[in-house]
């Protein structure tokens, strides 16, 4: 039964989320499945991907072949290269311990790589938001300023004739 690491969608129509489950290749993309390993959540910005790693390991050690776009997930979130350690520790390369601390600086760095981005986008929001208030400021001044002069020459010209009137009264 060859198994395949692979997506199963779920969500609306326009608003898709998905499965990654490990599958028997035969099945239906949303049929049956053997395990589920996380989700992954392609609406959010950065994209939201959960996980079950030592799940996926062992069944990438078992011979399941993923897909491309679950290959791709499963490298974003280690997965592929706590499989490559593994294989490492099982030649003799490193020790089990050496192999655990490479992946958890590799975790760490992603992590802040991913936090970077989420920071750079909600900085770069902000930004936004303050630009677009600033214009919506300079939009309503300018409308200020364009209905003020109207009010003014009303004013201007009751100050003259009030002069005026004042000046025939003088004489």
């Amino acid at each position: 039964m060859p198994v395949k690491i692979r997506l199963q969608r779920h969500g609306k129509k326009g608003k898709p989320f998905y499965w990654i489950v490990a599958a028997d290749s035969r099945s239906k993309r949303d049929g049956r499945y053997l395990e589920k390993l996380g989700a992954y959540n392609p609406n959010t910005n950065p994209a939201t991907v959960e996980l079950d790693v030592d799940g996926a390991v062992k069944w990438l050690q078992n011979g399941a072949q993923p897909t491309d776009t679950a290959k791709a997930l499963l490298s974003y979130k280690g997965a592929l290269l706590k499989n490559h350690l593994a294989g490492g520790v099982t030649k003799g390369a490193l020790t089990e311990e050496q192999a655990e601390e490479k992946f958890k600086a590799w975790v760490e760095e992603k992590a802040a790589k991913i936090q970077a981005k989420a920071d750079g986008l909600s900085d770069a929001d902000a930004k936004a938001k303050a630009d677009a208030l600033a214009a919506e400021k300079a939009v309503n001044e300018a409308r200020i300023a364009a209905a003020a002069p109207v009010v003014e020459e009303e004013e201007a010209t009751e100050e003259v004739a009030a002069e005026a009137d004042a000046a025939k009264e003088e004489e």
